[in-house]
């Protein structure tokens, strides 16, 4: 058996889908996407694999892994890991499927039957988070995230820091201590800032805050832990096990959030997630994403006992004009029940891609995160 083709699709919200056939006909489905760079990373994914993995045998994954990233003289960053990270997907779709066997079984099997998940609510600039809470709470989820706040100067105002701690506030008033409640910082938050934030959030017990700074200042990670009673959380925009190596070691986090399409696929996923139980660290994987890249968290999840938590897209605000659950033509894989989600028992990544929908949904996805601007024009983070 050898690759003999593949076909890329655009789809919307904003994801970019990757078909992988093999001589004998076997399909296997990756999700290689940065959002918002969709045509940069399709000219990534074709140039690995016409350059390497057409016409060579789909099961020598880590070989494969391998050679697309050290095959290359330039390494790592956000668009070659994430095509890298949909291949990836795909070849251990295809070697599930020939084994006849989930890929979590491949990967020595189930550490638990099921994952928590949590479901976002309040959108970009987070409003009318109370009512949003109690209608998730009531739909069966026991854990939600939200953002922090809006933009946000270096240096803001105290009404800044009391609007941020009012919405949490109303969170915690609206569902009570049974419900756990993650803060998205969205790396928007300068070091000051984040000091003086985090101490207004501790009485309202959350989760984990999430991103406190830019990964490009995870040097004051453990200043930061160090500050707080609140767990810190980070890596969704952190691409290899090299670039958490450094959090590990100077313990700076509590909580890891790799991305499964942004981070190499599962084969560096659970490479890191290896790495973070060294140390003590949970992981709890980055998921804003389409079906594919769901079915590839919850793969590696079931297989790594320091998986705390999954995140998911279902009516996340994103998602404006396709769902996660449209792609798929058994969308009761993903059915959520009592916080949780049971391990899909299918032959590779467990899912079934309805490709007719695919197709009809194919097209060029205009999406494109916003630019934010201060009041004096300068540009802030979003």
């Amino acid at each position: 058996m050898y690759i003999t083709d593949y076909e890329l699709f655009e789809v919307p919200p904003r994801w970019l889908f990757l078909k992988l056939t093999t001589s004998d006909g076997t399909v296997g489905w990756g999700e290689p996407i940065v959002e918002g760079r969709s045509h940069t990373v399709v000219a990534a994914v074709e140039e690995l694999l016409d350059n390497y993995l057409l016409g060579e045998d789909p099961t020598r994954i880590e070989d494969h892994w391998q050679a697309m990233y050290r095959g290359g003289f330039y390494r790592g960053g956000p668009v070659l890991m994430s095509a890298i990270a949909g291949v990836d997907q795909a070849l251990w779709d295809l070697k599930g499927k020939q084994f006849g066997a989930p890929v979590h079984e491949l990967l020595g099997g189930r550490a638990r039957n099921r994952i928590r998940v949590y479901q976002w609510i309040g959108g970009d600039r987070p409003a009318d988070v109370g009512d949003a809470a109690q209608e998730k709470v009531d739909a069966g989820f026991t854990a939600l995230k939200m953002n922090a706040t809006a933009e946000l100067r270096p240096i803001d105002t105290p009404a800044t820091v009391d609007d941020a701690v009012d919405r949490i506030a109303a969170v915690r008033e609206s569902v009570g201590d049974e419900v756990d409640i993650g803060v998205d910082f969205h790396g928007r938050v300068s070091k000051p800032m984040v000091r003086r934030l985090a101490a207004a959030l501790e009485p309202y017990d959350p989760m984990f805050i999430e991103e406190p700074v830019l990964p490009e200042h995870n040097d004051a990670l453990s200043g930061i832990r160090q500050s707080t009673t609140i767990p810190i959380a980070t890596g969704e925009r952190m691409y290899s096990r090299w670039d958490f190596k450094e959090v590990f070691e100077t313990d700076a986090v509590d909580l890891i959030q790799p991305d499964v399409s942004h981070a190499g696929g599962i084969t560096e996923m659970k490479k890191i997630a290896s790495m973070a139980e060294a140390y003590d660290v949970s992981i709890a994987p980055h998921c804003p994403l389409g079906p594919i890249a769901l079915a590839s968290c919850i793969q590696v999840d079931a297989c790594t006992p320091n998986a705390l938590i999954q995140e998911q897209s279902l009516d996340i605000h994103y998602n404006e004009t396709s769902d996660v659950l449209d792609y798929l033509a058994d969308p009761t894989v993903f059915e959520y029940r009592d916080g949780f989600v049971d391990i899909p028992e299918g032959d590779g990544l467990g899912i079934e891609i309805d490709e007719e929908y695919v197709r009809e949904q194919r097209g060029d996805v205009d999406w494109h995160n916003p630019v934010w601007r201060h009041d004096d024009g300068s540009v802030a983070e979003w």
